[in-house]
């Protein structure tokens, strides 16, 4: 539910990139569409460099930061349209222009990045130092991705750096430098363990079926990604955020919250809704669906508990409820799945293409060759790239969609529901810094999710409750 750039956690932002870089840019679209299918309500952009983030520095913050929901009745003015005072307007802008400079500035970064490590021939250097060292394919995978991955990762920091600079200075992060390194590290040893098996499967694909290994490595890339999925919330995302169980903290919040899922009809049991310590990192508020299967489960922020009450969490929930029963996760899956066949389709086009023609200026030998891995990543970036317009307005459908059902479910269970669903919008936009002067183009090409002024204007008139019309999903 963060208002900035949809996050599932503090960890995954930096994890889902490395991702990226693990399978090389292979699950570029999957990573792009799956996790905005599980967001939460955030409503701006799947801006890479910009993490969820808040202007207003809550005077609880890390460790310290309430996860007590606050009382519902609190006195406030009614909610007619999503505003900032001048003073934060203009940071909201400022932090969003960054933000979007930083994406687009990003990608030709990296971009250049990728063309002058195949001028500098460091590929085919990495892949005579694993040849030269052993015989085995999957030794060679060893040594050739850890050291092609490193360069890339060392070469890419100081944008890093700056996009977290950004948040720093835009109140958006609490997180310190050595801290923020120390999961920047972590986040590229786990992308040497993915890198070196997803490497070394596409490679022995490419190997056995050069002209059908797009749709075979497709096939066999497919349930292992799935399995990262749901295993993340057991494994991965515990690496660089502390989850508890939410019933420890605040039981009276998940009593309310039960309240809501049997609105819909659902048994949602207390063991699959966490609170994430988000506030020992961001300022910001979110809360997400993630995993599936066994491992799906809610989680909510302590700094949305903090900063919202009990009425506002309740429509919080009432939207990832509707990610959770509406399928959004699987749905977001499947269609990624079937985007990534497509961007590895052409990625197989382009590989051959481009190697005929530049191979021998790279000391590639051929589409086989491990050296010519940065050059099947340059394509399926430049694709996944292209396509980002194609699975943002997926998610932003599937939020649209769940902002719907949390308006349905909650509607007779919290008073003035269309209000306290605003109210959530306002807070969570003052709050992750949410631009209230949306580009139609920056919409149309970065966000996963509505712009937060139009969802608060669909909180407010949205009523199916009308006489002659009813509910889409909650009757």
């Amino acid at each position: 539910m963060a208002a900035g750039v949809k996050r599932a956690s503090v960890a995954s932002a930096g994890v889902a990139r490395r991702f990226g870089t693990a399978i090389s840019a292979c699950l570029l679209f999957l990573l792009s569409t799956v996790p905005a299918a599980a967001s939460g309500l955030s409503t701006q952009t799947t801006t890479a460099a910009r993490e969820p983030s808040a202007l207003r520095t809550s005077p609880q913050t890390g460790a310290q930061a309430s996860t007590q929901a606050q009382p519902a009745a609190k006195p406030a003015p009614p909610i007619t349209a999503y505003t900032l005072p001048p003073a934060k307007e203009r940071e909201a802008v400022a932090y969003a222009r960054a933000g979007d400079w930083l994406y687009f500035g990003g990608f030709v970064y990296g971009l250049a990045i990728l063309l002058l490590v195949l001028a500098w021939r460091l590929p085919a250097r990495y892949r005579d130092w694993a040849e030269g060292t052993t015989r085995r394919r999957f030794g060679q995978a060893a040594i050739y991705v850890p050291l092609l991955l490193l360069t890339l990762g060392l070469l890419g920091l100081p944008l890093d750096a700056i996009g977290h600079w950004v948040n720093l200075r835009f109140a958006q992060s609490v997180e310190r430098w050595g801290p923020w390194f120390w999961d920047w590290t972590k986040s590229e040893l786990v992308s040497f363990v993915l890198g070196i098996v997803f490497v070394w499967i596409l490679y022995g694909v490419i190997r056995r079926s050069p002209r059908r290994w797009w749709f075979h490595f497709w096939l066999v890339a497919l349930p292992i990604f799935f399995f990262l999925v749901f295993i993340s919330p057991y494994v991965l995302d515990p690496m660089f955020s502390k989850f508890v169980p939410l019933e420890s903290r605040d039981p009276a919040l998940v009593a309310e919250l039960e309240k809501v899922a049997g609105h819909a009809g659902v048994h949602i049991s207390p063991d699959r809704m966490f609170l994430m310590e988000a506030s020992r990192k961001v300022n910001s508020l979110n809360a997400y669906v993630t995993g599936f299967g066994a491992s799906k489960r809610v989680v909510v922020w302590d700094t949305t508990i903090a900063k919202m009450n009990t009425h506002e969490i309740a429509f919080v929930f009432g939207h990832e409820l509707g990610h959770y029963v509406l399928h959004h996760v699987v749905w977001g899956m499947a269609l990624g799945a079937l985007g990534l066949l497509v961007l590895l389709r052409l990625g197989y086009q382009a590989l051959g293409w481009t190697i005929a023609r530049w191979g021998g200026r790279w000391a590639i030998r051929g589409v086989d060759d491990w050296a010519s891995l940065p050059v099947l990543w340059l394509w399926l970036s430049v694709f996944a790239f292209i396509s980002a317009p194609i699975s943002n307005a997926v998610s932003r459908h599937f939020e649209h969609e769940a902002d719907r059902f949390g308006l349905e479910v909650t509607h007779g269970v919290i008073p003035d529901s269309s209000q306290n669903a605003a109210r959530a919008f306002q807070v969570l936009g003052e709050d992750n810094l949410s631009n209230p002067h949306s580009n139609p183009f920056i919409v149309f090409w970065l966000y996963n999710h509505p712009p937060i002024s139009e969802r608060v204007q669909f909180a407010l008139h949205y009523d199916p409750w009308a006489p002659g019309r009813h509910p889409r999903y909650v009757r």
